[in-house]
């Protein structure tokens, strides 16, 4: 017998085969039977990771017809409420993000990061992969503060022709994250860029998943909610949850504060952020 070591990333694998002197591809062969159980242990992530976003929504995979529709619909003008799920998990491997469905079942927004430093920057996509909002971090400012895009935006030149200058279009919004003073239950203060006297106010607990975004005349414009299964009332846990955006408010707007809020109150920075 013949005893071939693979080393890999985080383990030693040993194999045994039997020794035949006129077969110099046995350590090619030790390779196959190891990328072999890769694949299997890899088809296995992938059935789990399907079965558990069944039980999220069972209608994830929504034709490419109704997932266009939802979106379209997810704009301001409408006349009802919107009723949509939140799973914090990329449906991409080895991606951290967001996976977002609405009430049919249709994926409507996604935020695929596919590094672990973002550098102060997320940005949100509809289902197709299509920038929605991209969100920065600004740079030498006091508290945690971020600035909103419309779609996608990429840095101008600065001084010495070098890339880092100011962004290529103005800001929709900026968000201030608020201190917890005096048991006060501000989360975060929205200013409209285009409007001085347009605001939201962000209250409540986001670790709880219970938060409620108001506008300037102090109206329920959002909602963040636990969301509990269809059978038994069980809680889906805090990556989980639903967020109902009234028809005053534009959904990708709700889900972009959203991810402002998982930033400011759970996500682990480092002081780097982009030029703004």
């Amino acid at each position: 017998m013949a005893r071939f070591q693979i080393l890999t990333c985080d383990e030693v694998l040993y194999i045994w085969l039997p020794w035949r002197p006129d077969a110099p591809s046995q350590r090619e062969e030790a390779r196959e039977i190891k990328s072999e159980r890769d694949e299997g242990a890899a088809t296995e992530d992938a059935v789990t990771q399907l079965v558990t976003m069944t039980k999220v929504y069972p209608n994830a995979a929504a034709p490419a017809d109704e997932v266009r529709g939802a979106l379209s619909s997810s704009s301001s003008g409408r006349s009802e409420s919107m009723a949509l799920t939140v799973w914090k998990k990329s449906l991409l491997f080895n991606c951290s993000g967001f996976t977002v469905f609405d009430s049919k079942g249709s994926l409507l927004f996604r935020v695929d990061n596919y590094a672990t430093d973002h550098r102060g920057e997320v940005v949100l996509m509809d289902a197709s992969g299509q920038p929605l909002r991209t969100l920065r971090r600004k740079r030498l400012s006091l508290g945690d503060q971020w600035l909103v895009f419309d779609g996608e935006v990429s840095l101008g030149v600065g001084r010495r022709g070098r890339r880092g200058g100011s962004p290529t279009r103005p800001p929709k919004f900026h968000v201030k994250k608020q201190g917890n003073f005096l048991g006060s239950r501000s989360l975060a203060h929205v200013s409209c860029c285009h409007s001085k006297a347009a605001f939201y106010d962000i209250e409540g607990s986001y670790a709880q998943r219970c938060c409620t975004v108001y506008d300037e005349k102090r109206r329920k414009v959002a909602e963040v909610k636990r969301k509990e299964a269809a059978s038994g009332g069980v809680a889906f846990g805090a990556d989980v949850f639903r967020l109902i955006v009234q028809p005053e408010m534009d959904a990708a707007d709700a889900m972009a504060l959203v991810l402002l809020l998982d930033q400011m109150f759970t996500s682990r920075w480092s002081s780097a952020a982009v030029p703004i």
